[in-house]
């Protein structure tokens, strides 16, 4: 494999995750409550966040002469299958929906800090892109963390 052809895999990697977000998000928007406003305005957010990510790791690709993955991964279809199971029994709980979240914020994390380490070349600016989308998905995270944790204390 080229040095090119490696980083295309790793970015289109991110590409997919970044789909299984939005898929998650778009999913996680449905299943809470509609007057849960602040839930519904925070997950579009992150939604739309990984939207942009989407569109700057394909420029990205394409720069690199590779072809932009489409769809989600295995991963993705497993984490969304298993929200799915999860509203099914617990009625659109706030909570469970939370846990979710939390759950697919982890698989995003996880992904940028396998492809930071992985031995794909990357040009400064490339590393500059996922560092600071990786900062930024911590940050998400760790705002998802302290809902599920404020609404876990609140209902306990």
């Amino acid at each position: 494999m080229t040095t090119n052809e490696k980083l295309v895999s790793v970015l289109n990697d991110l590409i997919q995750i970044n789909n299984d977000r939005i898929a998650g998000y778009d999913k996680a928007i449905v299943s809470v409550g509609a007057d849960d406003v602040e839930l519904k305005t925070i997950f579009r957010k992150l939604a739309d966040q990984s939207e942009g990510y989407r569109i700057a790791l394909t420029d990205q690709v394409l720069k690199l002469g590779g072809e932009a993955a489409e769809g989600t991964t295995g991963l993705g279809k497993i984490y969304r299958a298993w929200m799915d199971v999860k509203d099914a029994f617990s009625g659109d709980d706030r909570q469970s929906v939370l846990d979710s979240c939390e759950g697919g914020e982890d698989a995003a994390l996880k992904a940028y800090k396998e492809a930071m380490g992985s031995d794909a070349e990357m040009t400064a600016d490339v590393r500059q892109l996922l560092n600071a989308q990786q900062s930024a998905l911590k940050t998400a995270h760790d705002t998802i963390k302290k809902l599920r944790d404020l609404h876990e204390t609140v209902h306990s």
